[in-house]
């Protein structure tokens, strides 16, 4: 084991505690902690951050993992489009909020998809409870997000000696696939389970040879890709960073 203290923050704290459990049985005397949190509301996150800053002064790494495909149009208790408010507000409330605690050589990374190939950014329409609405398309736009914004914080910590990189895990046979895709997936692409997906976040985690890696999109096979045309798109990171700010309140 690398050694370190494990805080998983969680929105359901009872599940939490089972994972912790089996962990304990495998790594008997593992330092790993349960925090509650929930990404889709800006006071849950607040509250979270404030209970991670008095457990630990200094963080190593931070992975943002958490996600959501919110199968109808909902809106966060803060009004905004859940999927969006879940998979990108929250955690960029979060990293801001614990981004001073950060030691050098440390890693932020971000979970994003190859589906943000297939995501737009219609800011407009997250504050809009009756837009119209597709599930894919939302998931694609929050992932988006998520490249555009490794991307747009890589730039603002260059020099700080802590790295940022996003990834996309592979194709994952958790719940946040629907069952009839979960069944058809394997016939159009190979589906792989939660500890395959876990791969390339701890590379980026731990591995030394990306230790100076900065503001990259890697695959599932360690690799880094070229993002799409959208997510390079400076200007727009721009955008999608001050609309953050003044929706978090940062």
């Amino acid at each position: 084991m690398a050694g370190y203290t494990v805080l998983m923050l969680c929105r359901d704290l009872l599940k939490a505690r089972i994972v912790r459990e089996e962990i304990l049985a495998q790594v008997p005397g593992a330092a790993i902690h349960a925090i509650y949190c929930d990404l889709a509301s800006f006071a849950s996150v607040r509250g979270c951050a404030q209970s991670v800053r008095g457990a630990v002064d200094r963080i190593s790494v931070l992975i943002n993992n958490a996600g959501i495909v919110s199968t109808g149009h909902r809106m966060s208790v803060d009004g905004f489009e859940l999927t969006f408010a879940t998979n990108h507000l929250g955690p960029f409330l979060l990293t801001s909020l614990l981004t001073d605690r950060m030691t050098i050589n440390g890693r932020i990374i971000n979970v994003a998809s190859r589906a943000h190939y297939r995501g737009k950014l219609d800011l407009e329409q997250l504050t809009d409870s009756h837009a119209r609405y597709s599930a894919s398309a939302a998931y694609s736009q929050s992932k988006l997000a998520n490249v555009m914004y490794t991307f747009a914080l890589a730039r603002r910590l260059a020099g700080a000696r802590v790295t940022v990189n996003c990834l996309h895990p592979g194709v994952v046979a958790t719940n946040l696939l629907p069952r009839w895709l979960r069944t058809v997936k394997p016939l159009i692409s190979q589906v792989i389970d939660p500890e395959q997906a876990a791969r390339t976040c701890m590379y980026l985690a731990m591995a030394g040879e990306v230790a100076g890696t900065s503001g990259c999109y890697f695959d599932e096979r360690h690799a880094v890709q070229p993002a799409s045309r959208l997510a390079t798109d400076v200007e727009l990171q721009e955008v999608l960073w001050n609309s953050s700010v003044q929706w978090t309140g940062v």
